[in-house]
C-alpha cells in the first residue's frame, strides 16, 4: 500500500512538474515574441531619441499588465517607473533593470542588423542561422536569439512582463508589493542616479532591491550576488612633438610621446600585476569566513586560463574570486600614430591611455585617482587637465593631460541577510539545486544611490548566460535562460518571507 501511494505521489509530482514545464514553455515563446519587438527598438545610450521611443514602449507593456507607470524627470535621461497597486501590509519589493545599450559597430556583426533579432542554433564551435518559422511548441532551449541587448539587459524586463503573465494565468497572488525602476543611462555610468533617488525617494521606498542583470555563474546553477564594484575612469595622454615628425629627420632626438605613456603605466603595476602605487589597497582585509565563502564558489582558476588561453593570472589574489575582492587599475585602450597597413614612419604628436578603476566598499573613487594622479606627479610629470599650450610645453620637460570621469560607488550586502537567505531558499527550491553565493562580481551596476539613500539591502539575481557577449559584437541570449528567468522570478513572486 506504501509502495502505491509513493508511487502515485511520485507520478502526480512529475504531473505537476511536466505541467509547469508545459506552461513556462509556452510563455517561453511568447517571451520571444515581445523581445524581438522589443530589441526592434534602438537604445543607443547615447542617442537620446532612442531612450525615448524605449520608455514609450515600456509604459503601453507595463499598463497593459496593470502597473501604474510615470516617467521621472531626472538632469539628464528619465527613469521609467512601474508598480503594481500598492498595499500597505505588504513588504515591498523593488527591481532594477535597465533598458540603454551600448553602441553598436554593424560591420562587426554576423547579421546585417544588430537590433533585428537573428535566431541561431548550436554547430560545431559557432553557431548558424535558421529561420524563426523552425520554433514550434517543443522549442529548443539551446537555441539563441542574437541582436544588441539581448541579454543586457532587456531580456529581464521581458521576463518579469511574462512572468506576471504566467501568475495572472495561474491566478497566484503576489505577497508582495512590486515596484519597477528602470535606467536608460546604465550604460553611461548612470551620472543622474543619486539625485533622482533623493528626489523621488517616497515612490521609491522599498523593503529590499534586487537588481536582474548580468550572466549567472558560468556553471549555469542559480546564483546570488551580494555585491558588485564600482568604477571610476581616467584618460592620460602624453606629448612629443606638436605635429607627427618623420622618424628619420627627429629619431632619437624628439621625446616619444608613445614610450614616456609605456614608461609612466608601467610604474603602475609589478610583474605580479599589483598596483605599486602606496595605499592603492588599504582598508581592505579578508577574513577566513570570507575566504571559505569566496572558495565556495565552484570556480575553476585553470578552466578560465584556458578559456582565456593565457598561462599565469595575475597576483593580486590568490584565486579568482579574492582577486574581485580588490580595487583593479586597468589600461582599457592605448592610442598613439598608426599600426598595421597604416603605420607610419614617424615619431607621434602623443599617446592616450583609457584607464578604468574598478572599486570595492573599503575604496573611494576620488581617492583613487588622487594617489594614481599623485604617482604620475612623482614620475616627473606636470599635470594638466586640457590640452596644454606652446608656453606650457616649452616650461616643463613631461606634460600630461589628465581627464576624470564620474564615479559609481560599490555596493556589498552581508551575506547573512535575511532577504538575501529568502533569495536563495527561493531559488533552491525553484530550481532544487545549491544556490551560488557570490560576494562581490567584478562588473559594476549603479545600485549604491539606492542603498545610501534608501537604506535597503541590495542582491544582484543574474539571469542570463555567461558567454552572452554583452558590450560586444554578437550578443545574445540562450533561450533556456528565458525560462530560467520565469522560473526565478515566479519563485521570487509567489513565496512568502519568513
Amino acid at each position: 500500500m506504501r509502495k502505491i501511494v509513493f508511487l502515485i505521489s511520485l507520478l502526480t509530482a512529475i504531473s505537476v512538474s511536466a505541467q509547469d514545464d508545459t506552461a513556462i514553455k509556452s510563455q517561453v515563446a511568447a517571451a520571444i515574441t515581445e523581445l524581438r519587438e522589443f530589441i526592434a527598438i534602438p537604445n543607443d545610450a547615447l542617442n537620446a531619441d532612442d531612450i525615448d521611443d524605449n520608455v514609450l514602449w515600456l509604459k503601453r507593456k507595463f499598463g497593459e499588465r496593470g502597473f501604474n507607470t510615470a516617467i521621472l524627470e531626472t538632469e539628464n535621461m528619465p527613469l521609467f517607473f512601474a508598480a503594481l497597486p500598492v498595499d500597505d501590509a505588504k513588504p515591498t519589493l523593488l527591481l532594477y533593470m535597465h533598458f540603454d545599450g551600448q553602441s553598436v559597430d554593424p560591420s562587426k556583426w554576423d547579421q546585417p542588423n544588430p537590433y533585428e533579432v537573428v535566431l541561431k542554433a548550436p554547430e560545431g564551435d559557432g553557431f548558424k542561422t535558421i529561420s524563426f518559422d523552425e520554433l514550434n511548441d517543443d522549442i529548443n532551449y539551446d537555441w539563441r536569439l542574437f541582436g544588441r541587448s539581448t541579454s543586457d539587459d532587456k531580456s529581464p524586463i521581458i521576463i518579469l512582463l511574462n512572468t506576471i503573465d504566467l501568475l495572472k494565468k495561474e491566478g497566484k497572488e503576489i505577497p508582495f508589493n512590486v515596484k519597477v525602476i528602470l535606467d536608460g543611462e546604465e550604460e553611461k555610468s548612470s551620472k543622474p542616479l543619486p539625485k533622482a533617488v533623493k528626489q523621488y525617494r517616497e515612490l521609491l521606498e522599498a523593503d529590499f532591491l534586487v537588481i536582474a542583470d548580468g550572466p549567472v555563474h558560468p556553471s549555469g546553477d542559480p546564483t546570488v550576488v551580494y555585491g558588485c564594484r564600482g568604477i571610476t575612469t581616467l584618460t592620460l595622454t602624453t606629448y612629443g612633438p606638436v605635429k607627427p615628425q618623420h622618424s628619420g629627420h627627429y629619431g632619437n632626438y624628439a621625446p616619444n610621446p608613445g614610450f614616456q605613456l609605456a614608461q609612466l603605466l608601467a610604474s603602475m603595476k609589478d610583474s605580479d600585476g599589483k598596483v605599486t602605487i602606496p595605499g592603492y589597497y588599504d582598508g581592505i582585509s579578508i577574513d577566513d569566513t570570507t575566504k571559505d565563502v569566496l572558495k565556495s564558489v565552484p570556480d575553476s582558476d585553470a578552466e578560465i586560463s584556458d578559456k582565456l588561453q593565457f598561462k599565469s593570472a595575475e597576483k593580486v589574489g590568490g584565486f579568482y574570486q579574492e582577486a574581485l575582492q580588490y580595487p583593479s587599475l586597468n589600461i582599457r585602450g592605448l592610442g598613439s600614430g598608426w599600426i598595421g597597413d597604416k603605420a607610419r614612419t614617424i615619431v607621434p604628436e602623443s599617446a592616450t591611455a583609457e584607464l578604468d578603476l574598478r572599486l570595492v566598499v573599503e575604496t573611494d573613487g576620488n581617492q583613487l585617482k588622487k594617489l594614481v594622479k599623485d604617482h604620475i606627479t612623482k614620475q616627473g610629470y606636470t599635470l594638466f587637465d586640457h590640452v596644454p599650450s606652446k608656453e606650457e610645453r616649452m616650461a616643463h620637460d613631461k606634460v600630461v593631460t589628465v581627464t576624470e570621469g564620474s564615479v559609481t560607488d560599490a555596493f556589498r550586502t552581508d551575506l547573512d541577510n535575511p532577504y538575501g537567505q529568502f533569495l536563495v531558499n527561493t531559488l533552491q527550491n525553484s530550481f532544487g539545486k545549491d544556490v551560488i553565493q557570490i560576494r562581490t562580481t567584478g562588473g559594476t551596476v549603479p545600485i549604491a544611490p539606492f542603498i545610501n539613500e534608501l537604506k535597503i539591502p541590495a542582491f544582484i539575481v543574474p539571469m542570463v548566460n555567461p558567454d552572452n557577449n554583452q558590450h560586444s559584437p554578437n550578443e545574445n541570449l540562450r533561450i533556456g535562460q528565458l525560462a530560467y528567468g520565469i522560473k526565478a522570478f515566479y519563485g521570487m513572486l509567489t513565496s512568502e518571507l519568513n
